[in-house]
């Protein structure tokens, strides 16, 4: 196994000695009180099950195929510590009216966009996978664009939590993941991601993605370095959401 990272091979040597002298790609370090965010990790992008991506386009044109299936236990694993640390676990899936006509601006750049929400299978699309699924305590944001924070209450419910930081996982890395990280640069917290933990139906764009985020907005770490840090808060570190046996929270964009 090599530390090399993943998007080294995707870079021309001009690439690197660039990233090698112009001090981009720093650690910016974890925050104090982080929340952890699970992003768009439903069926549309993941299949019911692992399934080779060319196939799985075919029914979920969104699918990223095997590779979302190879983040699951990475997923599973940082809900769990979160839960077990009292880290806030704060999910995003998407939501659309039955016909479609809120898609907007989605149905510009896809041949397939004009394909009404889809239910396969008595399956919905936006649910949450289940290997994943949120707990009472958990919040679930719907939202209708690629970041987590447009439109939405994403921001009020971190100042609720006192949060300064975040710790990105889910799907797609150059698409609502890379948006919502891009406006909580903008929005000043400290961001992480795991690098596990996010995946993307190109490989090419989920590495080169990463890359880029890491040199300029967040720091792309293993997942293994976010379960450490998270072994040193407090676990009465924040006043967040316990509700056994409550649904989880969904807050409609």
């Amino acid at each position: 196994m090599t530390d090399e990272p993943i998007w080294n091979k995707f870079l021309t040597e001009r690439d690197k000695a660039v990233f090698g002298t112009s001090g981009y790609g720093a650690r910016g370090g974890f925050g104090k009180r982080p929340a952890l965010l699970v992003i768009d990790v439903n069926y549309a992008f993941c299949d019911e099950k692992p399934t080779p991506i060319l196939e799985s386009i075919k029914k979920w044109r969104n699918s990223c195929g095997e590779d979302a299936w190879v983040a699951m236990p990475y997923l599973r694993a940082l809900i769990d510590k979160s839960h077990e640390r009292g880290v806030p676990v704060i999910y995003t899936t998407g939501v659309r009216r039955e016909d479609n006509w809120d898609a907007g601006s989605w149905s510009w750049k896809n041949a397939r966009g004009g394909e009404a929400p889809k239910v396969t299978n008595n399956v919905d699309g936006n649910e949450i996978v289940a290997e994943i699924a949120p707990s009472a305590q958990d919040i679930v944001i719907l939202k209708q664009k690629p970041s987590g924070f447009f439109g939405t209450n994403m921001t009020s419910y971190l100042t609720l939590l006192g949060c300064d930081s975040i710790i990105v996982t889910g799907t797609t890395t150059s698409g609502c993941v890379r948006a919502t990280v891009l406006d909580a640069f903008s929005l000043n917290y400290r961001i992480a991601l795991a690098e596990e933990g996010c995946f993307d139906r190109s490989q090419a764009s989920h590495a080169i993605n990463l890359c880029d985020m890491n040199a300029k907005y967040a720091d792309v770490v293993k997942t293994s370095d976010v379960l450490a840090f998270m072994d040193t808060l407090d676990a009465s570190l924040y006043n967040a959401p316990k509700v056994p046996g409550a649904p989880a929270l969904k807050v409609v964009a």
